[in-house]
């Protein structure tokens, strides 16, 4: 998604969704497959699953199918023109991990107590540390030693990730997104927060110049499950693979499939029905312990 320079999402069309009444699993579900179909916004109120998408890229017979498969009814609305940027900012609050790491724009005021501290220009791309697919790979991210690491992340987004992994101390990062608006914002954010070892790539699949220590992944479980080859052939012996953007009952799938590409599972955390699993190459677990 676009960064600086004065570009805004104004004048932009959108087109709302509303899922009515739901479960807590469907609205889980449902963000997951619709993030998928390049819905860009979500938000949840009593009884109701909002969700936005551009409206170049809205497909009603994609949404008629979903929503058949959870037997949910919806209703279709037209936005006004809107500048989304500002809408973004009214609604972005600080996220704390902890005493670990905070997530905050840059019109926040400083968090106290914290070891790290991220700032980020709050647009559209993923990954502010609000959902709990990003401030689970941070909790992750805490207990493992990035210094001097050569380190992978996968699906960007607004690069909070890669700048906490060069805050760390990694020797070099290599950020890779698909998407341009995040590229750019990526871009944006690196240099606000002085991350000065980060290769930013635009790309749809895993990339290095070598051989990774650590890999981040926090994306969809088609994504994984389709890169699990190359997570292999891009990670050191010992390497770490560090994944989210998976529901709790992906958990069997992966960890099944990536056994067959020379991951076991060493740690996995929960947050909602969301999880993080911390995987390592085959070869590295008579030194790991496997629930450090």
């Amino acid at each position: 998604m676009l960064s600086d320079k004065n570009i805004v999402l104004f004048n932009m069309a959108y087109i709302e969704i509303r899922f009515i009444e739901p479960s807590e699993e469907a609205c889980d579900i449902l963000i997951a497959m619709l993030s998928d179909l390049q819905y860009e916004g979500f938000e949840e109120e009593q009884n109701i699953l909002k969700a936005f998408i551009p409206k170049s890229l809205f497909n009603e017979e994609q949404l008629k199918e979903l929503a058949g498969q959870f037997q949910l009814k919806y209703s279709v609305t037209e936005l006004h023109d809107t500048n989304w940027n500002k809408v973004w900012e009214s609604n972005f609050q600080p996220v704390i991990v902890e005493n670990f790491c905070a997530i905050r724009a840059g019109f926040h005021e400083p968090v106290k107590d914290v070891m790290y501290e991220i700032i980020i220009t709050p647009k559209m791309s993923f990954g502010t540390g609000h959902h709990a697919t990003t401030y689970m790979m941070i909790q992750q991210m805490e207990n493992i030693d990035f210094k001097g690491k050569l380190v992978m992340d996968f699906g960007t987004g607004t690069g909070v990730l890669a700048i906490l992994a060069d805050k760390l101390g990694a020797a070099s990062v290599i950020a890779i997104d698909n998407d341009n608006w995040s590229i750019e914002n990526a871009a944006e954010n690196f240099k606000n927060n002085n991350a000065q070892n980060i290769d930013l790539k635009l790309a749809d699949q895993p990339i290095a110049n070598g051989i990774c220590d650590i890999i981040l992944a926090n994306i969809t479980r088609n994504v994984i499950q389709g890169n699990c080859p190359l997570f292999n052939k891009y990670l050191d012996d010992k390497g770490i693979l560090l994944l989210s953007g998976l529901l709790s009952e992906d958990e069997e799938h992966i960890v099944l499939l990536a056994s067959t590409y020379n991951f076991v599972l060493n740690k996995q955390l929960q947050r909602d029905n969301w999880i993080s699993l911390k995987l390592i190459k085959n070869t590295a677990i008579d030194s790991l312990s496997i629930n450090d």
